[in-house]
């Protein structure tokens, strides 16, 4: 009897940390649902959660995750040789390792390389869609203009249902505006005003200073930010901003 009872109390305990889901039931009312269900629940909600998301944790490579990383570089003008090794090395890792390799060769914006270890990821068996992950690969592309490889990216996390919160949302259009992507800036802040998250005014401002180089755009932004929010204030840079600017670094090159 003891040792059912010590059962039954870790079993409520494992449950007691969950969130509470209910479920509707025909007699009436709302009733909390079978613990299974509010467990999958949890893990379904929070595939993108920045505690959990393994793109999110500090990433510190192993010597396996170097060695590995610097042999990708000295092979990817070889494309036999690399796909070669991939195959035959990448899946050896562990997930801490290959998650170390692809935040390293981003930060050295290695864009070529990035592609094909996103290849690799997606077909990892514990791999999950995650908000970061796309986020990451997308401010990779945009600091290197890579144009193709943005459309098949965001092709990618619509088809695998992937949503942006409003701040993610105004960071990645930030991030293509700065990278001199303006078109490709612009379809991703029509996707953010079609999203199901209410507006915020923070990733608005943040958008704004970014196309301060694109005067039309940035109208166009401006128009939709004092329309969803009436009470707040625009500030507009000089006119002369940037011809000051151009004047300035003229100027140092002559000299």
């Amino acid at each position: 009897m003891l040792r059912l009872g010590l059962h039954l109390l870790r079993r409520s305990t494992k449950y007691s940390s969950l969130p509470r889901v209910f479920s509707y039931q025909q007699s009436g009312g709302l009733s909390p649902a079978p613990p299974a269900q509010q467990a999958a629940s949890y893990v379904a909600n929070s595939a993108s959660s920045p505690s959990l998301s393994i793109w999110r944790r500090k990433k510190e490579m192993g010597k396996e995750g170097l060695i590995v990383a610097k042999e990708l570089k000295r092979l990817q003008k070889n494309p036999v040789r690399l796909d070669r090794f991939i195959k035959s090395n990448i899946s050896r890792l562990l997930k801490s390792d290959l998650v170390s390799v692809v935040a390293e060769l981003q930060r050295q914006d290695q864009v070529f390389l990035c592609m094909k270890l996103y290849d690799v990821v997606r077909k990892e068996i514990w791999y999950r869609p995650d908000m970061f992950f796309y986020r990451d690969m997308l401010m990779t592309l945009a600091r290197n203009k890579s144009v193709d490889e943005t459309k098949r990216v965001w092709e990618d996390l619509k088809s695998e249902g992937v949503l942006f919160d409003q701040h993610t949302f105004g960071d990645i259009v930030r991030a293509f505006s700065d990278g001199g992507l303006p078109s490709e800036a612009m379809e991703i802040y029509d996707e953010m005003r079609r999203s199901p998250d209410p507006p915020l005014s923070l990733p608005f401002r943040v958008i704004l200073k970014g196309l301060i180089p694109y005067p039309e755009l940035r109208e166009k932004v401006k128009d939709d930010f004092l329309e969803l929010f009436p009470g707040m204030i625009v500030y507009d840079p000089p006119e002369d901003l940037f011809e000051d600017g151009e004047i300035r670094k003229q100027s140092e090159e002559y000299y």
